[in-house]
């Protein structure tokens, strides 16, 4: 239970912190960011535990977070792009 809300307080950082990495205009709001974090912290969680590199249920840590993230917000760039 620690580890999800470790998680989700991770997320809601690390999607502030991805915006502000990745370059251009996204135009999201605080909403999608704060989602996109979360999300970016949970792939992060479950890649790692996959890989073997967390142990199963732990968080995983804000570079590994902050990667996810930009990871998502490539790819929602680009299905939103082909959108268009």
């Amino acid at each position: 239970m620690m580890s999800l809300i470790g998680t989700l307080i991770v997320g809601l950082i690390v999607g502030l912190i991805a915006r502000a990495l990745k370059p251009g205009d996204d135009g999201m709001g605080w909403i999608m960011t704060i989602l996109l974090g979360i999300a970016g912290s949970f792939l992060a969680s479950y890649l790692g535990a996959a890989m073997g590199l967390y142990a199963q249920g732990e968080a995983a840590g804000w570079i590994a977070s902050v990667i996810g993230a930009v990871v998502l917000l490539f790819i929602y760039n680009l299905v939103r792009s082909k959108a268009r």
